[in-house]
């Protein structure tokens, strides 16, 4: 794939190198070395954005290298090549780095720093993207504003309508591919009858 050029290039450099939470938190520094992990280039016209790397993916440097990266292909319906293909897919998390974990061994939510700071820039020289698939209540806040629910339910019964805003790009809300969002699946059938025939439709037409 050829390397991204000028702006975008300049962002992803400064992206990459950022220590903005540590040197600057809000609240307690992040706990270890940033290590962000993001894809973007200026021909992807899909964006996976979903809420921050866990520990495998902190090691790996490679984005949705667990079991729900492999959930969320499913449900996309694309193989590891087709997602990995910067040229057609970026991948641009709320949150770049492992925000760490809780005392139960839980990860952390995205740390606040790095949205507000980042995002908006980031989607400003990425104007080809049609789609955003918005993968958690971490996204879909960020990515709908104030027309995501108050819930993830909420959000999510309202698909049909965010898939229709007429704002460019369109949202695509997803719950996470978590295993621990079984119970929820399996109280919305509709999700895997109604929701993923579209949503495979959507993005085999922007691949």
């Amino acid at each position: 794939m050829t390397e991204p050029s000028g702006e975008l290039a300049h962002l992803l450099a400064a992206i990459r190198a950022c220590r903005h939470c540590i040197e600057q938190p809000q609240g307690k520094p992040l706990p270890h070395e940033p290590r962000p992990v993001l894809r973007a280039s200026a021909s992807a016209r899909l964006a996976v954005c979903s809420q921050a790397p866990g520990t495998k993916v902190h090691e790996t440097r490679t984005p949705f290298t667990d079991r729900s990266g492999d959930r969320l292909r499913e449900w996309m319906d694309v193989s590891d090549g087709e997602f990995y293909d910067e040229s057609r897919v970026a991948i641009v998390p709320m949150g770049f780095c492992f925000p760490g974990q809780d005392a139960n061994g839980a990860d952390l939510p995205p740390r606040r720093e790095c949205a507000p700071r980042w995002h908006q820039d980031l989607f400003a020289v990425l104007p080809q993207i049609e789609l955003v698939l918005a993968v958690g209540s971490y996204a879909q806040h960020w990515h709908l504003g104030k027309n995501a629910g108050a819930t993830l339910q909420e959000t999510m019964l309202g698909w049909r309508k965010h898939l229709k805003r007429k704002s460019r790009p369109r949202v695509f809300p997803l719950p996470h591919p978590s295993w621990r969002n079984n119970a929820w699946l399996e109280k919305n059938p509709w999700f895997e009858t109604e929701l993923l025939p579209v949503l495979r439709r959507q993005v085999r037409r922007l691949l």
